[in-house]
């Protein structure tokens, strides 16, 4: 999708965090003229100097208190972990009327985190764009990401409905579909779409590295397409994962749980032999997969 640039929807957008998520909607904004000013700032060693050469933003620097300053949108593009002391740091500098937005996949802790930092008058809109690689770093992002995915804003009942309406409308213009949830239904939905797919994937990983080394060697170098895919998933940002599990822990244990027991159900039929438990679980699978490609989702 390339559209012309259109209006800009706000006059200074500051993204604070410029990895993939950020370096792309870097992009993406700037692509579609969405901010008159766009200033980045993220504390990793030259981190905003390349996102400058890049061309990423009109200006980038280590400070995010600086960078909030005027911002009529500052958008939070860091591991959710961080997401609590960027908050404090930045509460006071920001200007009235700001909207403070996010893009983790947690949504229930992160508000925990920034809400009670934000001064009144600034309003909170967490959102979560579906959307992602096993990439990091500001040069590996790219406008076209977002492009056909789900955006889930997260607002609070008592969020100005003016600033959830100009959060999606940025989504919108990037490429996303807006769906609008509470936290805790996104945290739960979440678990099971995307994290616990990543835990399994860093386990099944895991496994294989502490086999013994000539069968580990064996097994890397003739990785067939599901290894092969699990290693891209496990080969995601550690830090970023360690904090969405660390923050999304009881809707993941939860669907840890029932995975678990699942597991188990599947062992026992493999145990005696049940084709028909196999054949029937493998069939509603391969439907689940279909209705994926269908919605465009794969």
């Amino acid at each position: 999708m390339t559209t012309a640039p259109s209006a800009p929807l706000f006059d200074r957008v500051a993204l604070i965090g410029v990895g993939l998520i950020g370096s792309s909607l870097a992009r993406a904004i700037k692509r579609h003229g969405l901010a008159r000013t766009l200033v980045v700032a993220d504390q990793g060693e030259g981190v905003a100097a390349r996102a400058l050469a890049l061309g990423l933003c009109d200006e980038a620097g280590e400070d995010a208190v600086a960078a909030v300053r005027g911002a009529d949108l500052v958008m939070l593009c860091t591991p959710v972990g961080a997401g609590e002391a960027i908050a404090r740091a930045i509460g006071p500098a920001l200007a009235p009327g700001a909207i403070v937005s996010d893009v983790g996949s947690v949504k229930a802790r992160v508000i925990e985190m920034i809400a009670p930092h934000l001064p009144a008058g600034v309003h909170l809109v967490p959102g979560h764009p579906v959307a992602g690689t096993e990439k990091s770093g500001p040069e590996s992002g790219f406008a076209e990401l977002f492009e056909g995915r789900w955006c889930i804003l997260t607002p609070l009942p008592t969020t100005d409905a003016r600033a959830v309406d100009k959060v999606a409308e940025l989504w919108r213009r990037v490429g996303m579909v807006i769906e609008t949830m509470d936290p805790d239904t996104h945290d739960k939905v979440l678990a099971i779409t995307s994290h616990l797919p990543h835990l399994i994937a860093y386990t099944i990983v895991g496994t294989a590295a502490d086999l013994e080394d000539h069968l580990s060697q064996k097994v890397i170098a003739f990785s067939a397409g599901g290894f092969r895919d699990f290693t891209r998933i496990a080969g995601s940002d550690p830090v970023m994962w360690r904090d969405v599990f660390l923050n999304n822990r009881e809707a993941v244990l939860e669907i840890l749980q029932r995975f678990t027991e699942d597991l188990t159900a599947l062992q026992r039929a493999i145990r005696w032999g049940e084709g028909d438990t196999l054949e029937a679980l493998f069939t509603k699978t391969r439907a689940i997969r279909q209705a994926v490609i269908e919605a465009k989702q794969a």
